[in-house]
């Protein structure tokens, strides 16, 4: 587990790195919240762990930082829950866009290939004279290990 945010904040890391922004000790500690969850979480949840540590921070703080995690690409926002999630996909910076699979469960989120449906937006919105500004598609429901009937 410690190896895999390991690796996670190291591949954040690099992704500041490649756009010139500054990987500051709040946002590794903000990403490695994140990380460290496999699931959604909050903005207060993140500042109430933070202080479990000993890191008392204003709720702005927290913000910022999740804002520059947002604009390098290593997190995502679940706009439903206004929660965010790590980014597990390197496919991101080929322009390639997922689709979020919630669980309204277990807060688990996993990133799916859109095999499509953002052309289908693209089509339908050019038929209908719509811009649209969608960047991500959430589809909401219950995971394998939540769902009923299984062990």
């Amino acid at each position: 587990m410690e190896r895999k945010l390991a690796k996670a904040v190291e591949r954040a890391q690099q992704a500041f790195m490649e756009k010139n922004l500054r990987f500051t000790q709040l946002r590794q500690d903000v990403f490695a919240e994140i990380a460290a969850t496999h699931a959604s979480i909050g903005a207060y949840d993140i500042l109430a762990r933070l202080a479990e540590k000993g890191t008392r921070l204003a709720p702005i703080s927290v913000y910022r930082a999740i804002d520059a995690l947002l604009e390098a690409g290593v997190i995502h926002r679940l706009e439903s829950k206004n929660a965010f999630f790590a980014c597990r996909r390197i496919e991101h910076r080929t322009g390639r866009r997922p689709i979020f699979l919630a669980c309204e469960n277990c807060n688990g989120v996993q990133e799916v290939d859109s095999d499509g449906i953002f052309e289908t937006i693209d089509r339908l919105s050019a038929a209908a004279s719509f811009q649209p500004r969608v960047k991500f598609v959430e589809v909401s429901g219950l995971c394998d290990a939540c769902r009923p009937g299984k062990d």
